[in-house]
C-alpha cells in the first residue's frame, strides 16, 4: 500500500513528528511505502473559493497544492498529523484540506483509507472533540475509510510524549495495516 502522511507541524522535532516517524515504522515493516509531505514547507495559498477548478479541475493558484494532488491521486491512504492548535487541526494542514476542493470528485471516487495522528498539551477528556469531528466529518464527505486515530493527550513536549504511550500506539497502528 503507497501511504501519503500530511504532516502538518511546523516543529519537525516535536511530538506530531514523534508520532508520524513511529507510525512510519510499522507501516514500513509491514511492507508498505510511507511518503511524509511536510506540508509546512510548502507554498500552498489558501482557497480562494473561485470555484475556477470546478471542483475538478486546475487550480488557478498554481502553487505547490499540485505535488499534493499527485500524491493524493496516486496513493491507498492518507494520514493526517497536526498538533491540536484551538482544537483544530494547524492552519498549514487545513489549507491544504481546503485545497480538496480542487479535486473532491476524485479524491471521493479513489475510497483511500485514512487516519489522523495527533497531540495536545491537554489531557482533558474532552480535548479531541472538536478535532475528532472534524476528522470523522472528512471521512464521511470524502468516503474515506477510517483505520484509526491516535490521540495524544498530555503530549506537550517531546520528553512528555516520549515518556507515554503514544509512539507505540502510532507504531502499531502502522504495524496494523
Amino acid at each position: 500500500m503507497k501511504i501519503v502522511v500530511l504532516m502538518g507541524s511546523p516543529n519537525i522535532n516535536g511530538s506530531t513528528s514523534m508520532l508520524v516517524q513511529s507510525f512510519r515504522k510499522g507501516a514500513e515493516e509491514k511492507g508498505h511505502s510511507v511518503c511524509v509531505i511536510d506540508v509546512c514547507k510548502l507554498n500552498i495559498a489558501p482557497c480562494t473559493g473561485c470555484v475556477a477548478c470546478g471542483y475538478e479541475g486546475d487550480c488557478v493558484q498554481g502553487d505547490d497544492n499540485e505535488l499534493i494532488r499527485q500524491k493524493l491521486l496516486g496513493c491507498d491512504m492518507v494520514v493526517f498529523a497536526t498538533p491540536l492548535y484551538y482544537y483544530g487541526m494547524s492552519a498549514q494542514l487545513k489549507i491544504v484540506v481546503d485545497r480538496f476542493c480542487a479535486y473532491n470528485s476524485s479524491l471521493n471516487r479513489r475510497h483511500l483509507k485514512s487516519a489522523l495522528l495527533t497531540v495536545a498539551w491537554n489531557s482533558d477528556d474532552w480535548t479531541f472533540e472538536a478535532l475528532e469531528a472534524h476528522y470523522r466529518t472528512l471521512v464521511r464527505y470524502i468516503n474515506f475509510e477510517d483505520m484509526g486515530m491516535i490521540l495524544g493527550y498530555g503530549c506537550g513536549s517531546p520528553s512528555m510524549t516520549g515518556s507515554g504511550a503514544y509512539p507505540e500506539k502510532a507504531y502499531k497502528l502502522g504495524r496494523s495495516l
